[in-house]
């Protein structure tokens, strides 16, 4: 997923935007069982532990950019044994991390005016409020995409999809196409939020 310098007039979320992708990709997790993980997944050619494999790096990631201010992608984490309980525990701390970081500057709990960079994703300077919010834009995502794998239906909320739509075309652009995500889908007339950010993202709503 690209990561822009922030747009003044983007409404970025933040903490809280990545809060509400947390809590519903909780309840997807809990979907999750042993003899699934070989299951196929809306991200192609990944398969239900591939994904997981994937949520637990870049939640590391996060998590990492929450405590040292600075995020190297070089090596990913070594996996742990129970990958499940490995992701409800590292979505915990790196919320609690953020939250506290959010509490102590108060800049970052506005919309993050330009200039105002001061994370370094692989040398790049990148606002706390636009990596939380495209955090909160991959968390949700795949926490729609382990449903499905589990044979699940959980639309995202209507109105966390909503927010996550109005960020999600200066998250992902032409250069995240198509290696990380599929060419962007036609919407239906009327549909829910969810199934239109969903479609933009390249997935087939169920």
């Amino acid at each position: 997923m690209s990561l822009p310098a922030p747009a003044r007039r983007t409404p970025w979320g933040g903490v809280e935007l990545l809060e509400r992708a947390i809590a519903y990709t909780r309840g997807s997790l809990a979907l999750v069982r042993a003899d699934l993980m070989a299951a196929p997944t809306p991200c192609a050619g990944w398969d239900l532990h591939a994904l997981l494999l994937h949520m637990h790096d870049s939640l590391a990631s996060l998590d990492e950019a929450g405590s040292a201010r600075v995020v190297h992608r070089a090596t990913p984490p070594a996996p742990p044994v129970d990958l499940v309980d490995s992701l409800r525990v590292r979505a915990c701390r790196l919320l609690a991390e953020w939250s506290t970081d959010w509490a102590a500057d108060p800049r970052a709990a506005r919309s993050a005016p330009a200039g105002s960079l001061d994370i370094l994703v692989d040398g790049r300077p990148v606002t706390s409020s636009v990596l939380t919010s495209a955090g909160a834009l991959e968390i949700a995502v795949h926490g729609w995409d382990v449903a499905v794998a589990c044979g699940d239906n959980r639309p995202l909320p209507d109105e966390l999809a909503a927010d996550l739509l109005l960020l999600a075309p200066v998250l992902v652009t032409a250069v995240d196409r198509p290696t990380r995500f599929a060419a962007a889908r036609p919407s239906r007339p009327g549909c829910s939020p969810g199934e239109r950010l969903l479609a933009f993202l390249g997935r087939a709503p169920r």
